[in-house]
């Protein structure tokens, strides 16, 4: 009997009820006597990243289902009176016997046995721009008016990061999409040149899934495995839109293979071993676990005709350094397109860079549009501190020195999706309507000490397209206006109204066919 060993509970029945912030607790009491609706919708407001404007919607058929659904199973199944001597132990824990607060709007809840909300919402995929609505909630009973901005704080938490991510990787995706056509790459395998390592940098298991998610929107490429259950379990494949694959990668090693292979034997027998164990298909190797130059310059011409017979790609890895000048030398860019008067790889391979030195070693073919594409049986990845501006100019150097873009592949971690925080968006809820006493209130948050960035939409909103397309927002919108508004329902009364499969949301977005 391990004595160290903690005490395992029964998990609260109210934890869900506690996903939100202390001070919400009481404000059912809070609002004018009278109220019998909430209205508040989920806006991104601003953008800190120049250069985007719109927000990709994602996430919350996710958070309805696990939050909604799924968080409050074990609330409604439980016994009233268990459920609600639990919730009443919790807040006097936390405010102290003296507070007194009312529980009797939790009795209500646990007899009703359902979120009694509706959710408007875009469809998944879309991209929104700033300081348009992706999506509305309110109550539909007017007893649970304090209900709508209840959930405020857990929405916002599980909603944020999902569309953040989704972004984010739109963002590459454009960048990468320009670059291939025009250095005439394909665009069909843009799919794969952006590669999610991310999970080992995210807050949690539960993060990199859902973050990982956002990126499989525009690519295919990942090592972040936890996000296939999160896909299956929240978007799932629905009669005639099969997911298909949600994500690919292929055999890799890591910094502990190479140094045990390199320890035991050398670096060119630790090659021929990871060849041996994989005769065909592609394999990664990560090669900067000592001297990434002697890697390119000896073992690599050392195995040519191994690599050229095989059946599939030898992508080699660096690791470390600055990503453009590893990639594309350190050539400035007015050197790129020039002859390098004494330099040769032999002398100076830093100067030519990875890119140049295979071209070197295994040749390859010139593209209609007159660029480079290295030979199908070697490739690189760099999944190092990889940013958009890295990843523009890297894509710009090679272009300049004659090169394709899809001749590197990059892998992303922590300094692409876990470098961003809700205000990266500005995203956040707000109250924007409420009926008290039966009369409809526009409500507005409009503070006179703020730039005008906090300023609130105000009254029921609606969202419609332009001539041009483009999506707007309508306040204070009319029957009329609700009636052909774009935020339809997707979820009412414990019910989904409408789902997405991963497919749907890919579709929408449009960047995988």
């Amino acid at each position: 009997m391990n004595l160290l060993a903690p005490t395992i509970t029964a998990p609260s029945v109210t934890a869900p009820l506690f996903l939100t912030d202390c001070y919400k607790l009481g404000h059912k009491a809070l609002y004018p006597q009278g109220t019998t609706t909430v209205y508040s919708n989920y806006t991104n407001r601003a953008s800190r990243i120049e250069g985007v404007d719109h927000v990709v919607h994602f996430g919350l058929q996710a958070f309805i289902q696990s939050y909604c659904v799924e968080a409050f199973a074990p609330f409604f199944a439980a016994s009233e009176e268990e459920a609600i001597n639990e919730y009443e132990e919790t807040l006097v824990n936390v405010l102290g016997p003296e507070h007194g607060i009312d529980t009797s709007h939790i009795r209500a809840l646990h007899q009703l046995g359902y979120l009694p909300l509706i959710f408007r919402s875009l469809p998944e995929g879309t991209r929104v721009p700033l300081r348009v609505p992706s999506f509305t909630v309110e109550n539909t009973l007017p007893d649970f008016f304090w209900l709508t901005n209840y959930i405020e704080t857990v929405l916002s938490a599980e909603i944020w990061q999902a569309s953040t991510s989704a972004t984010t990787a739109d963002t590459y995706r454009q960048l990468l999409n320009a670059a291939a056509e025009r250095t005439g790459g394909d665009l069909g395998a843009v799919n794969w040149q952006l590669h999610d390592f991310s999970f080992r940098g995210m807050g949690g298991a539960h993060a990199a899934a859902m973050s990982g998610a956002g990126h499989l929107l525009s690519f295919t490429g990942s090592d972040s495995l936890a996000t296939i259950d999160w896909v299956k379990r929240y978007y799932p494949s629905l009669p005639g839109s099969e997911n298909g694959q949600i994500l690919g990668s292929i055999p890799a090693t890591e910094h502990s293979v190479m140094c045990a292979g390199i320890a035991h034997d050398n670096e060119l027998a630790t090659f021929n071993r990871i060849l041996d164990q994989h005769p065909a298909g592609n394999v990664s190797v990560v090669s900067d676990t000592m001297d990434f130059w002697s890697v390119l310059g000896q073992i690599l011409p050392t195995l040519k005709n191994r690599i050229m017979a095989r059946e599939g790609k030898l992508v080699i890895r660096p690791d470390s350094g600055d990503p453009a000048d590893i990639i594309c030398g350190t050539r400035s860019n007015q050197e790129l397109a020039l002859t390098a008067e004494g330099k040769t790889p032999e002398n100076d391979p830093a100067y030519f860079g990875a890119v140049q030195l295979l071209w070197d070693v295994f040749g390859g073919t010139i593209n209609a549009a007159g660029y480079k594409e290295l030979d199908p049986h070697i490739g690189l990845i760099y999944g190092d501190s990889i940013t958009p501006a890295r990843a523009r100019d890297i894509t710009e150097r090679l272009e300049l020195a004659g090169f394709a873009a899809s001749n590197i592949v990059f892998g992303v971690g922590s300094y692409t999706y876990q470098y961003v925080t809700r205000d990266t968006f500005s995203s956040a809820v707000k109250a924007t309507w409420a009926q008290i006493d039966g009369e409809g209130y526009n409500l507005l948050k409009d503070p006179v000490t703020d730039s005008g960035m906090k300023k609130s939409a105000t009254g029921r909103l609606a969202v419609k397209r332009d001539e041009h397309g483009e999506l707007y927002l309508v306040e204070r919108a009319s029957e009329h206006d609700e009636a052909e508004s774009l935020l339809q329902p997707v979820w009412k009364d414990g019910q989904f109204v409408k789902v997405q499969s991963f497919k749907d949301v890919r579709t929408v977005l449009g960047n995988i066919a």
